[in-house]
Formats: C-alpha cells, sequence, structure tokens
C-alpha cells in the first residue's frame, strides 16, 4: 500500500509540477509588486452599437459590434464591470468597451508574460484552463495530504514530519490569525 501512495504522490507531483511552478511565481512576483503590465491602444470603431450589462445576447452583441469594425478576434464570455464590458480571457489579447457620455469607447490590451500569467492564476484564463485550476487544487491536496501520510507512517520520519507540521500550523495560525 505505501508504495502505491509513493507513486500517486510522485506522479501528481510531476504532472501538476509545470503548473504549480507557474502558479507559485505569479503569486510571490504579484505579492513582491510585480505584477506585469498591459499594452493598452486605442481602437477606432467606425461601426457603434449600443452593449449594454442587461442585454440577454451580450456576447452576441460584442462579437457583432467586433466583426461590423472588422476585428476577428476569439474570446470565451465577456465580463460586465459598471459600464465597462471586457472580452474574456484576459490572460491572452482581449479588448475592453467602456461606455461614456453614451459614448462606446473600445481599446485592445495586450498583457506582457507576467501580466498573462497573474491572469491565469486569478482565474481568468480559458475556461478549459479554470477547469484544469480545478483538478490542480485536488492534486495538490492529493500531493500534501499523501506526502504528510507517507512521513507520518514511516517510523524514522514520524516525530520530524509531526513536529515540522505543528511548525506550519503554528505559524499559520499567529501569522494569518493574529494581528
Amino acid at each position: 500500500m505505501r508504495s502505491l501512495w509513493v507513486k500517486i504522490h510522485l506522479y501528481v507531483a510531476a504532472f501538476f509540477l509545470p503548473m504549480l511552478l507557474a502558479m507559485a511565481t505569479s503569486g510571490g512576483l504579484y505579492l513582491l509588486g510585480v505584477k506585469g503590465s498591459v499594452e493598452s491602444s486605442p481602437v477606432s470603431l467606425s461601426t457603434v452599437q449600443t452593449l449594454s450589462a442587461d442585454s440577454g445576447t451580450l456576447e452576441s452583441d460584442v462579437r457583432e459590434l467586433l466583426t461590423a469594425n472588422g476585428i476577428e478576434h476569439d474570446f470565451e464570455y465577456v465580463k460586465v464591470s459598471g459600464n465597462t464590458f471586457i472580452t474574456r480571457p484576459t490572460s491572452a489579447d482581449y479588448y475592453e468597451f467602456t461606455v461614456r457620455n453614451n459614448e462606446l469607447q473600445a481599446t485592445l490590451n495586450r498583457p506582457d508574460l507576467i501580466k498573462s500569467l497573474v491572469e491565469l492564476h486569478k482565474g481568468h484564463g480559458p475556461l478549459l484552463f479554470k477547469d484544469l485550476q480545478k483538478l490542480m487544487a485536488l492534486g495538490l491536496l492529493i500531493i500534501l495530504l499523501s506526502g504528510f501520510w507517507l512521513g507520518a507512517s514511516s517510523a524514522r520520519l514520524r516525530i520530524p514530519t509531526l513536529i515540522t507540521t505543528a511548525a506550519g500550523l503554528v505559524v499559520f495560525l499567529a501569522l494569518g490569525f493574529i494581528a
């Protein structure tokens, strides 16, 4: 049974290693204030139509607006933020439409690599990637719990594993909940 858990731990960790490294790197950079940047360019619209957050056809309205202006852009859905409509995912080039003084303004946004990673980290990537992130969360739980179990079930590693886990819990509680 132990060898099976070692294999599960190893293969799940190895599979998710690239994603976990990307998420840890982007999260760490973000906390250090390195959030990446977005190159924004205004887009002239020759054909304008009204966009409304209340429209039941907002996505198709945005697609029609882009097509009417000769813009080829693939997106999965539209995020509404006040008077602003943002095509998603924002981990790649995306458009932003803002209604100001009854006038529609459009902007093309191009995130750099760090900003793209941060957007993926925040769950603003493609829908399939978001599903993969959910699976990665489960994988991370399996990695952590199987690693703990493997350490705690070993006579030689039991005490160091329990002491280290207790220390991690104390630090988490002290820094996370005691201000």
